[in-house]
């Protein structure tokens, strides 16, 4: 037997169509003879066989048997390929995927050899000089045994150094096995952990002329190369112990801290829940902590000095507020909020919104590329604070909205949402259109089409305000006096919203009378919040400072009140005739003291 130590032997065999099915089984012999000198194992010489002619097969690799009868039947029921020659290709795949880790080679700092024993009988039909020095340089040991037919050149340029110890010719297939018996000396030496005093602490591998040592399971080699120490399995860090980490000679186990049990999975640790005892009596919440528990109360609560009960602390949250938009708490106390734009009532609690009447409002927009897709985020922020003013609903307000550039797009008829929530969800999720600025256009759609009955206008018999709301940034690429001026023939009340570059011109033909309160401006669009005040005001007048109560002049009371008013204004003016006088006569009295003093100086 051979007793040298571990090797990794891949056997590289031709089978090509020139090997006959006689000569093919003395080549099965010749590995067989081989592998029976071997003392073959895991942890001893491993073994690997490839065939190849056109294409390589992989027969086993060297992970795959540790017995040589396991070896040998594998050998037996190979089937040749029978085509081409393509001993490169062979070599390629050698080096590639028999001689690695992953197919069961020994890593290479364990200086296991590895030998690759290729057996041919032609010249190869590709190139092996170069890859077979690539093969070499990977540490691979190349033995070339040619037979019969095989030619010499390839042979010596695919064998490692020196060649009269790794380049074999063999005259025929019928003296193969002679010539194996003579192989196996090259494969064999001497067993050098049995010729000398090998100093292994635990166990001696042989090598070709040389020996290492090797550790049981749970130790490492130490820095003598001889001795053993116990592995710390914690030291590493992949123990994956969540707590704590204990070596027990070469494996660890897992231990938890105090207040904590170790999972089912031997590595977590899960806290004890001492709360689960159900003796905390606590008022809303328990909550373990490692060696006991703490109680905790609900949000808006605060724990009082027992530890265990809770009080409200969040007012909004604890009473029946009332609030018709937010409850606001403070400290002992708590007052009702109202979104931008809106006031509180006089009952602390509702908000106000413009109850004027129902209208049919449609709101055209400027989708013009001179926007810019930011400021269009803006613009239809805009106009859901319009839609926050107003009192939406079928039988109340209708909101519908309209965008324009080159073309006219209905985003959505009055009909089309009943709700204020509905419009500012429809509102967010229009899509900008860019291109041109056609308000002519615009305007012309706007009166046909999102004032008409189908698109959910109200009929003109029931006197339903009808207004129009017309934003724009600029000047407009068509005419807009003829449909700005149809528009309000048709009792649409036009609105006029000018930002940036919006022409001044163009917002006044679009507005109603009086212009003043009909069009509005502002210099870019950050700053444009205001004018949602001054439409709240135009369009909401019970919104305004102050109301005016109209009643009949012929009633007394409203006799008497016009006669109080007007005696009271007389009143005033007499006032201000007397002051006038004064300031007339002491101005008079000056210009003659100053006349005096220039007369003087003559």
């Amino acid at each position: 037997k051979c007793r040298t130590g571990p090797l990794d032997i891949v056997f590289v065999i031709d089978s090509s169509r020139s090997v006959r099915p006689f000569e093919f089984e003395t080549m099965r012999q010749f590995m067989m003879d081989i592998i029976s000198s071997l003392d073959v194992g895991p942890n001893a010489t491993r073994v690997g066989v490839i065939q190849y002619s056109s294409q390589v097969q992989n027969i086993f690799s060297l992970k795959t048997f540790f017995t040589r009868a396991d070896m040998e039947k594998a050998i037996n029921s190979i089937v040749p390929l029978s085509q081409g020659t393509m001993t490169g290709l062979a070599i390629q795949y050698a080096m590639n995927v028999a001689f690695t880790t992953q197919e069961g080679a020994r890593p290479l700092h364990k200086k296991i050899p590895r030998i690759a024993i290729i057996v041919t009988d032609g010249r190869p039909q590709d190139r092996v000089t170069e890859v077979a020095t690539q093969a070499r340089n990977a540490g691979i040991e190349i033995y070339a045994v040619g037979i019969q037919r095989a030619d010499m050149n390839s042979l010596r340029a695919m064998a490692s150094p020196p060649l009269e110890e790794h380049v074999f010719l063999v005259e025929s297939f019928e003296l193969i096995q002679q010539f194996g018996k003579q192989f196996q000396d090259k494969l064999c030496g001497v067993d050098m952990c049995v010729e000398q005093e090998h100093g292994c602490q635990h166990s001696c591998v042989s090598t070709p002329g040389s020996f290492y040592c090797e550790c049981n399971p749970g130790y490492r080699l130490n820095v003598d190369r001889k001795t053993c120490s116990s592995i710390d399995a914690c030291a590493d860090g992949r123990h994956r112990c969540q707590h704590q980490c204990v070596s027990a000679r070469g494996s660890y186990l897992c231990r938890c801290h105090a207040g904590y049990y170790l999972s089912q999975d031997k590595r977590s640790c899960t806290i004890i829940d001492y709360c689960s005892f159900g003796n905390h009596s606590c008022q809303h919440e328990c909550v373990s902590i490692p060696n006991g528990h703490y109680c905790r109360c609900r949000s808006g609560f605060t724990l009082q000095p027992d530890s265990r009960s809770c009080r409200a602390t969040d007012l909004c949250n604890g009473v029946d507020h009332g609030c018709e938009f937010k409850c606001m708490s403070t400290e002992g106390s708590y007052h009702c909020v109202c979104p931008e734009g809106q006031q509180l009532q006089a009952d602390g609690k509702a908000c106000s919104k413009c109850r004027a009447g129902h209208v049919d409002l449609v709101m055209v927009i400027d989708g013009s590329k001179s926007v810019r897709p930011q400021n269009f985020e803006l613009v239809k922020q805009f106009v859901n604070r319009i839609v926050d003013l107003l009192e939406v609903s079928p039988q109340g307000t209708r909101v519908g909205l309209v965008q324009y550039s080159s073309r006219v797009r209905t985003e959505f008829p009055l009909n089309k949402y009943q709700s204020a929530d509905e419009i500012k969800k429809a509102v967010m999720e229009v899509e900008y259109m860019e291109k041109g600025t056609m308000t002519g256009l615009a305007l012309k759609h706007m009166v046909e089409h999102s004032f008409s009955e189908l698109e959910g206008a109200r009929p003109l018999s029931q006197n339903v305000p009808r207004i129009g709301l017309v934003f724009t940034d600029g000047r407009s690429q068509d005419d807009i006096s003829e449909w700005a001026r149809r528009a309000k023939e048709s009792g649409i009340v036009m609105f006029a919203v000018g930002v940036g570059k919006a022409v001044e011109e163009e917002l006044r033909a679009i507005a109603s009378e009086p212009v003043e309160q009909h069009f509005s401006y502002s210099a870019d669009f950050t700053t444009m919040t205001h004018l949602v005040e001054n439409f709240k005001l135009n369009i909401c007048p019970e919104e305004g400072k102050g109301e005016t109560e109209i009643r009949s002049p012929c009633e007394c009371e409203a006799l008497v009140q016009f006669q109080t008013n007007t005696v009271a204004i007389l009143q005033s003016l007499t006032e201000k005739n007397i002051l006038w006088a004064r300031s007339l006569a002491q101005m008079t009295a000056r210009l003659e003291d100053l006349e005096k003093r220039i007369a003087n100086k003559k």
